[in-house]
């Protein structure tokens, strides 16, 4: 049985719990004289596949569309007839027009684009649910006013991995409307193109690649609602292209934006799906970076056998890696990214030796500068933990050495954090880090 994840989602946006969910059909069933006695596990087996007998499902649709104020079918509760065809995908034309659509938009700086919520509930799980399952897109050709080819492709290719490079060294406030311009000016045209369908898989591929790129530059510059909606765009860019191991990599991007957001079992079932249907197709970095983040994700819920079986999970596909067979997208699971994301998780279930050890080992291993912030910031935590206030401090000076001439939401949010720590030792040590910290945050992003 698959899991039930269009109920879970509704489940979460009407924040029911799974207690209230089955008293509530419980009463309904008493109000139509039937007796029913459902309870929480109950509702446990509905989310993990089971289907209800008789017309429980048409009540549960009931009960939860009282609560969010719209009518539900069977097939918004994933329960509707199995012999029944997956309800229709995106179609690809219109998609396409409403991507560039929010390409310019953002580019123009639009306000209600800016301040875009995140989306929750069913929509946020829906392209995922899309992505994993049919229709498959049978045919990505297009004709329109200028002929593209395999060179356009390998140009776009190009500007991926410039822009990410330039994001790894200025951050995402700096490269966002650099990537934004292009998408517009450069890429947009190509989409609107004549293309064959073998040379349109490649295109999606690699305008899904710089989508994925605009995504993460919004995360870095707090524009939430925006990532959330270029991650969705170059998933459903990742199903034109038939590419299942990209499409693992987009996911990865939305489990890492779940966690920040801290929506943990968003994670966790994002990071199966993506595990689960790219398969084979998934390289080693890729499965070794969605095991930790489903260990952080367990860590954060307090849930500590799911974590250490996450982490071993994590290394078991670490130990599978080798750089030259791994896809572009990838390479940012350099050496030290796992045992960045081990310190994590075993900080947070309170174990800091090995936490710390794990950190430090981190650090001490080469990588760009933006992933060198991170392992320092989370290095600093470690030892604030341990009540190595004067190594902290120490490593604190070395983090700000590091950031120096980037521009990033989320590197600012980890030295306010690491200055809010240091601040409460009240040591004479720590004084002047915190000092130069506070010079630091007061540069407008």
């Amino acid at each position: 049985m698959e899991p039930n994840t269009q109920l879970d989602a509704l489940l979460d946006e009407a924040g029911m719990s799974r207690v209230g969910l089955a008293a509530r059909i419980n009463s309904a069933g008493a109000a139509r004289g039937k007796q029913m006695h459902y309870d929480h596990s109950s509702v446990i087996r509905w989310l993990r596949g089971q289907r209800p007998r008789g017309h429980t499902p048409e009540i549960i649709t009931e009960v939860l569309g009282a609560r969010l104020g719209r009518p539900l079918s069977l097939d918004d509760i994933g329960m509707g007839s199995r012999s029944a065809p997956h309800p229709a995908g995106t179609p690809l034309e219109g998609f396409i027009g409403k991507a560039t659509a929010l390409w310019r938009g953002d580019n123009q700086r639009r306000e209600d684009l800016l301040r875009a919520p995140v989306i929750t509930g069913l929509p946020a799980v829906g392209p995922v649910w899309e992505w994993e399952n049919p229709p498959e897109d049978v045919d990505v050709s297009s004709r329109g006013t200028i002929r593209v080819g395999m060179p356009d492709v390998g140009q776009l290719r190009t500007a991926r991995s410039h822009y990410e490079q330039m994001y790894r060294k200025a951050g995402g406030v700096a490269t966002r409307s650099r990537v934004l311009r292009f998408l517009v000016e450069d890429t947009a045209p190509l989409m609107r193109g004549t293309y064959s369908d073998q040379t349109g898989r490649e295109l999606h591929r690699a305008v899904g690649g710089l989508v994925a790129i605009a995504g993460i530059c919004a995360y870095d510059s707090s524009a939430q609602g925006l990532a959330q909606r270029y991650y969705h765009q170059a998933l459903r860019l990742a199903k034109a292209s038939g590419d299942r191991a990209f499409g693992g990599y987009v996911i990865a991007l939305l489990v890492n934006h779940a966690l920040f957001l801290g929506e943990y079992r968003q994670a966790v079932a994002f990071a199966q799906a993506g595990l689960r249907t790219a398969g084979t197709a998934l390289s080693p970095a890729l499965a070794c970076d969605l095991h930790a983040m489903q260990a952080k994700a367990y860590s954060r819920m307090g849930d500590q056998a799911g974590a250490h079986r996450a982490m071993t999970a994590a290394e078991t596909a670490a130990g599978l890696i080798r750089p030259d067979e791994e896809p572009a997208e990838t390479g940012y699971v350099q050496p030290g990214l796992l045992e960045t994301a081990l310190a994590d998780t075993l900080m947070r279930l309170g174990d800091t030796e090995p936490a710390t050890a794990y950190a430090a080992e981190a650090v001490a291993t080469q990588t760009h500068a933006r992933g060198r912030v991170h392992r320092l910031a989370t290095l600093a935590d470690c030892e604030l933990r341990a009540g190595e206030v004067d190594r902290a401090a120490g490593t604190a000076e070395l983090m700000l050495d590091t950031v120096q001439g980037m521009e990033s939401h989320r590197l600012h949010d980890r030295l306010t954090v690491v200055r809010r720590k240091l601040s409460a030792t009240r040591s004479t040590a720590a004084a002047g880090v915190v000092d130069r910290l506070d010079d630091t945050l007061r540069i407008p992003l």
